[in-house]
């Protein structure tokens, strides 16, 4: 007679220091990374000329925002090389790792020698930076989009979700503008274009070494810990990789996952990742009440991003996917249009735009970690999540550069701008029909137990019936 199969050991209940550790280190090491990719958005217009010098405006800009674009690009590759780190190793150990690294490599672009001293060299070496630096911000996903969640019951995942997804970019966005309203004070006009924009680049490195002070404090998800200790008393299983996502999911699971990222990310980039360079070209707001501005809509964020993100958890992801989208459509191509028309003194008008454009482009971002987290069994969510995010991201980061290259002068870019953000709302619409509901699946192991697609018939597609469901 064979031996009775003990079931999963149940995961123990977090403590709320632990909660309230994990979801402020996701929030924050999230933040303080995407600060330092955002330092190189508010300094677009003074790096430009210095490392991509051009006869045009707006092949200056745009080579400026493909040095961003490639930083991008890598980040799935780090995705892949540090998801697997942290789905072996933890994600507290991979925290630690990938936010130091991304502080050095960005101070490293402060002490670069400009196009006017070393020639083609210094675009070469500042691009090789930025990859470098992509790479671990795509390492950094795998951690700040798995902890926090895994960390908390079912009932505060869609919270905490919106809680990384929303607030660590807001929060890094609001450093960056403290940041920059700071240095462009104690640099003023000339001498910004001298060592403004590197003191900007060197306090990438105290961001980072102020969060590795903190994540001290930090214990490992539970729900990573206890899927190890299950595997510890099983057969050893081969590492998780990047390629075993199909066998996970279906793939056209997959394929809506991914247009839904890709639509997500392009939302943000070509609103909030925008806004610095579109109120200096386009609207010609000075410094300083530009960075004002971009505290505010920043701080816009955070609100509509836990709003979206709870909501998700008591209607379901997928509806709330659909309902912003839908908003979206309409209303951002309308917006970007309306901010294109209004000039320096419009300073009361930019500010409620702003921060309708924000906050309508970021609510659907709001439940897309808790969404990857609950397509992939913990065994492979940090892999998958890192990957499919920093992929979808990527793509969605390059349209800004798509659209200064579609813009032949620089009052030819609201039109474009409001063009790419109609077709990259539809994409996220066609990901969201597709995709399926995930609620309370997180806890899944078993790899073959695969969310179903959606069927408006079929009960398999209700989250109740599916493995793992809600506690």
């Amino acid at each position: 007679m064979s031996a009775a199969v003990p079931g999963p050991a149940p995961v123990p209940a977090p403590t709320t220091r632990q909660m309230v550790t994990a979801g402020t280190a996701s929030t924050v090491g999230f933040a303080f990374d995407l600060f330092d990719l955002f330092i190189l958005l508010y300094v677009a217009s003074t790096v430009g000329p210095l490392f991509f010098p051009t006869d045009s405006p707006t092949l200056t800009l745009a080579a400026t925002f493909a040095s961003f674009g490639v930083s991008l690009v890598m980040r799935p590759l780090g995705g892949a090389v540090f998801g697997r780190y942290a789905d072996r190793h933890g994600r507290k150990q991979t925290m630690l790792v990938t936010v130091g690294g991304v502080g050095l490599a960005t101070a490293l672009m402060g002490t670069l020698p400009t196009y006017a001293a070393i020639g083609v060299a210094a675009p070469l070496v500042f691009v090789a930076l930025r990859l470098v630096q992509g790479l671990l911000v795509g390492g950094v996903v795998a951690s700040t989009h798995t902890l926090g969640t895994e960390t908390v019951p079912q009932r505060w995942r869609g919270l905490v979700s919106g809680l990384v997804a929303g607030g660590g970019p807001g929060l890094g966005a609001v450093i960056a503008s403290l940041v920059f309203l700071a240095v462009s004070s104690a640099f003023p006009g000339p001498a910004f274009d001298v060592w403004g924009w590197r003191i900007m680049f060197f306090t990438g490195l105290v961001a980072s070494l102020a969060s590795l002070a903190f994540f001290r404090l930090l214990e490992e998800s539970p729900v990573w810990a206890a899927a190890r200790a299950r595997a510890a008393g099983a057969a050893p299983e081969p590492p998780a990789r990047a390629r075993d996502l199909p066998t996970a999911v279906r793939p056209r699971t997959l394929v809506a996952a991914t247009a839904l990222v890709i639509g997500a990310g392009a939302q943000y980039y070509l609103t909030s990742g925008y806004l610095p360079t579109f109120l200096a070209e386009i609207n010609q707001l000075p410094a300083g009440a530009r960075g004002l501005l971009l505290v505010w809509t920043s701080l816009a964020i955070l609100p509509i991003a836990l709003l979206a993100g709870h909501a998700s958890e008591r209607f379901g992801r997928r509806p709330v996917f659909l309902a912003t989208g839908i908003v979206n459509l309409v209303a951002l191509p309308l917006l970007a249009l309306a901010m294109g028309g209004l000039g320096p003194d419009d300073t009361g008008a930019l500010l409620g735009y702003g921060l309708l454009i924000t906050m309508l482009a970021n609510a659907p971002i709001a439940a897309v970690p808790i969404f990857l987290n609950e397509l992939f069994p913990t065994r492979l969510r940090a892999t998958a999540t890192a990957l499919i995010w920093n992929g979808g991201f990527a793509i969605g980061g390059l349209t800004t550069t798509f659209v200064s290259l579609a813009s032949p002068t620089v009052p030819d870019i609201p039109s474009r701008l409001a063009l790419f953000l109609a077709v990259v709302v539809a994409l996220f619409l066609l990901g969201a029909a597709f995709a399926p509901e995930t609620r309370g699946a997180l806890d899944r192991e078993d790899p073959g137990d695969a969310v179903p697609s959606p069927s408006p018939t079929a009960a398999a597609d209700r989250p109740e019936s599916l493995p793992g469901g809600s506690r």
